[in-house]
């Protein structure tokens, strides 16, 4: 491992050490998205995540991070909250829409992963908001290639989303790099212009991590000093994976298949093993 200009360069071994972290996030998400129904609250997911991550041999990222230090394992927000919302006691609903955010570390190395789950039926704008910011996220992915640049993801989820109609990019919280800590160098903005940024190498790491709202982009912080909500009440997602690049491609290091069926249909690379 070395760092050029603060961002962390992982050799090709550290990168398979992160995908056991990577794979057990995914995992975990897979177990809470399961367990999303109508009268589960999001502290039962938070209990049920620790459980699940510490059972996996890893510790949760989120757990006495920060200042104040977070709560909790897992972020729970829930409509209108976009990130870092702490798993209350208020049972779901049905027609209720949850982001769940998890994070964690195996053997030193972080794996950090995010996905919006449907309570019972939704509203169908609000499954076109699910969808939308899924895609951003995958098309953000694809951009990723050793040469390019940051900006070329930042673009590439930013014009999917604006391809699709008037959604809000949230601009205040971003993706990042990802390894030997949870959050590192270089941020990973969700709009910008193609080939700007930092220049995107072998063995780097990143978290993207598209936040879209059916409302406009702006934002406020709750009492809690964690909760991010949408200024104007509308609903929000959130979806987030782990990748590395390697030599061949993309690996996303939280998805079970390191994101080979959704790279290969966008026509990119598969950097997995």
């Amino acid at each position: 491992m070395f760092f050029d200009h603060r961002i962390e360069i992982k050799s090709p071994e550290q990168v398979r050490a992160m995908r056991a972290a990577g794979l057990l996030v995914g995992q975990t998400l897979g177990v809470l998205r399961d367990a999303v129904r109508a009268g589960v609250t999001p502290a039962e997911l938070n209990a049920l995540a620790e459980e699940t991550i510490r059972a996996g041999g890893g510790t949760p990222s989120f757990l006495g991070y920060g200042h104040p230090p977070f709560p909790a394992t897992i972020c729970a927000s829930v409509n209108d909250e976009v990130v870092h919302g702490i798993p209350g006691d208020r049972p779901l609903v049905d027609g209720d829409i949850i982001s769940i955010d998890c994070g964690a570390i195996v053997a030193g190395w972080h794996g950090d992963a995010a996905i919006t789950v449907a309570v019972g039926d939704v509203r169908p704008e609000v499954a076109e908001l699910m969808q939308v910011t899924e895609e951003s996220l995958w098309r953000g992915l694809a951009a990723a290639s050793v040469g390019g640049r940051v900006g070329d993801i930042s673009h590439a989820v930013e014009s999917h989303v604006r391809s699709r109609g008037a959604y809000g990019i949230v601009s205040g919280y971003t993706g990042h790099g990802i390894g030997s800590e949870m959050h590192m160098d270089p941020d990973v903005p969700n709009e910008g212009r193609a080939g700007r940024g930092p220049r995107l190498k072998q063995g780097m790491a990143l978290a993207v991590e598209p936040m879209i709202t059916l409302g406009g982009p702006r934002t406020d912080l709750a009492d809690d000093e964690w909760t991010v909500v949408t200024s104007d009440g509308s609903w929000a997602a959130h979806f987030e994976h782990t990748f590395a690049l390697t030599d061949t491609g993309v690996w996303v290091l939280t998805a079970e298949d390191g994101g080979r069926e959704r790279l290969e249909a966008l026509g990119v690379p598969y950097g997995g093993e």
